[in-house]
């Protein structure tokens, strides 16, 4: 199939996807509504949709919300880089589910260094979000070294390593690192050189983050698509036994895949806790990971399409939570969404006869083209 056609097809296989989702949202709004009649019920559901697609970005009154605006930005930040972090472990064909347990663990030893260690000004952000992303990298090690060396399954291995970092960090934080004479578990605060700067001073906690966000996305397409290491990651993923024919070290790659997304969630972590709290008091897992997946899914593993993939994830969010306070319906809706969309994407006969069809449109060009150029050296 031709590269038209290859994105054409991802872009009409993606909008039905999320069709379906916001179809199947509208059904069980209709059907929970608390109206008597089909009339009553009808309306209760396009309002609640009304707040969940355009609230984010206008007011009731119909003018333009910079603050909404500015919340899904925000939003943004911890899924792109969650989502660039699984981009990269799925193009290799390795399901590692680590990030969700990475942005934590980033986001807790960020914190950490964000208290203790004696960095002056804004060189102190930097080591912060550094150490955070090396530690996560680190763990990663486990189910990519596991994977590589012994064949064991890493969607297993990173999914179970989720629980047992929450686990861990919450045991040192009761323990040893709480600040207990406030009444929730929390840390110390932070310094206040490694809080990250505000973009905009309206209370979104839209921080500077989001512009370094975008700067990942850029690096990671370019090793991506630009560099050799980039190339055997996303061959792998394509045709390993290739790969592997071919001379390339697969094992390194697998390693190499997994550990670079354990760099970027642990990264998204501490950006996030840098620029949107002055303490450490996560006690549960975030849930960007989760969301990281389904953007890497909506994004079809391209870093170039995290960005808009994470900013209609952020923005279903704003609006489910938008919906929830102005209406019946519960915030959760976006977690039933997020299914469906991931359903429908996983599914790989989805859509299979209209890209068999395009498979034999971009053959039946080829071969006019082809034709054409024998025509032309006639």
């Amino acid at each position: 199939m031709s590269r038209k056609n290859r994105t054409k097809f991802s872009i009409i296989r993606g909008a039905a996807a999320l069709g379906i989702g916001l179809l199947v949202a509208f059904l069980l709004i209709f059907f929970g509504s608390e109206g008597s009649t089909v009339g009553e019920k009808f309306s209760s559901a396009l309002d609640a949709l009304r707040e969940m697609l355009i609230s984010p970005l206008f007011r009731k009154d119909g003018s333009f919300s910079l603050k909404n605006l500015s919340d899904v930005l925000a939003g943004m930040i911890p899924i792109l880089f969650t989502g660039l972090a699984t981009c990269i472990m799925f193009a290799a064909n390795q399901f590692n589910l680590g990030a969700e347990g990475g942005i934590m663990l980033g986001a807790f030893v960020t914190s950490l260094v964000a208290i203790y260690v004696p960095v002056p000004g804004p060189l102190l952000i930097i080591v912060a979000v550094l150490a955070g992303a090396i530690a996560s990298a680190a763990v990663m090690l486990i189910p990519a070294v596991l994977k590589a060396k012994l064949g064991v399954s890493e969607m297993v291995n990173s999914l179970m390593l989720n629980y047992v970092i929450m686990y861990f960090l919450n045991y040192l934080m009761k323990s040893f690192l709480a600040d207990t004479s406030k009444g929730i578990t929390q840390t110390f605060p932070f310094q206040d050189n490694a809080l990250i700067p505000q973009m905009i001073n309206n209370g979104s906690r839209l921080s500077w983050g989001f512009v370094a966000g975008l700067i990942m996305v850029v690096l990671s397409w370019f090793f991506m698509y630009r560099t050799k290491w980039g190339y055997g990651i996303r061959m792998t993923g394509i045709n390993q036994p290739f790969v592997m024919y071919s001379g390339m070290n697969v094992a390194m790659i697998i390693i190499l895949c997994q550990v670079l997304g354990g760099l970027l969630a642990g990264m998204g972590g501490g950006i996030e806790v840098l620029g949107r709290y002055n303490v450490y008091n996560w006690s549960a897992l975030p849930g960007y990971g989760w969301t990281g997946i389904t953007v890497a899914i909506l994004a079809g593993n391209n870093p170039l399409y995290v960005p808009l993939a994470a900013f209609f994830m952020s923005y279903l969010t704003k609006g489910c939570t938008l919906m929830s306070t102005n209406t019946d319906v519960p915030a959760q809706l976006i977690s039933i969404i997020q299914a469906v969309i991931f359903i429908f994407f996983a599914a790989q006969q989805f859509l299979s006869g209209y890209r068999q069809k395009l498979v034999v449109q971009s053959a039946k060009e080829e071969m006019a083209e082809n034709n054409a150029g024998k025509e032309a050296l006639r």
